[in-house]
């Protein structure tokens, strides 16, 4: 999976990308913007983006992207956004329910940050095999503690 802005997945070959949805995560993609934003115009800007991804529909967030007024005092943060919109709205072609929690990439990410949190103290390690067992060690945990968890919007009818 990649987020706004990056290639496809390793080992994913550039034909076989074309046909998979690589999604975007409006979480980063929102702090990116904002940080390019004068305070002033800060609650407008963010409102403006808001209005894409809370959009009822695919369309909607399109037409809510070209009615993104900013073009001019904010060019490049501008184009940004619609280079990485097709990657930023890939969540709405799932059912809605999902969309929530499609928007974002916060969940992959957790597993990220837990995995540096365990191996950032040893600083070094023996061999390529130490270090394959303990990431392996930290996946095996998580799978363990979301093995009996139910995500409810998962499981729901469509």
């Amino acid at each position: 999976m990649s987020g706004a802005g990056h290639g496809p997945a390793d080992g994913v070959s550039a034909r076989g990308a074309s046909t998979l949805l690589h999604p975007g995560c409006w979480v980063h993609k929102m702090r990116n913007i904002l940080e390019k934003t004068r305070k002033r115009d800060h609650d407008q800007v963010k409102a403006d983006a808001q209005a894409i991804y809370l959009a009822d529909g695919r369309c909607q967030a399109v037409a809510a992207a070209r009615a993104f007024c900013w073009r001019g005092e904010y060019a490049s943060m501008v184009k940004q956004l619609e280079r990485d919109l097709p990657e930023l709205l890939a969540f709405f072609a799932f059912p809605k329910h999902l969309w929530r929690k499609l928007r974002t990439t916060n969940i992959i990410e957790r597993c990220f940050v837990e995995v540096r949190r365990r191996t950032r103290p040893m600083v070094c390690f023996v061999n390529v095999q130490s270090v394959d067992r303990i990431i392996y060690s930290i996946f095996q945990r998580f799978n363990l503690e979301w093995k009996n968890r139910t995500l409810r919007v998962f499981t729901q009818a469509a």
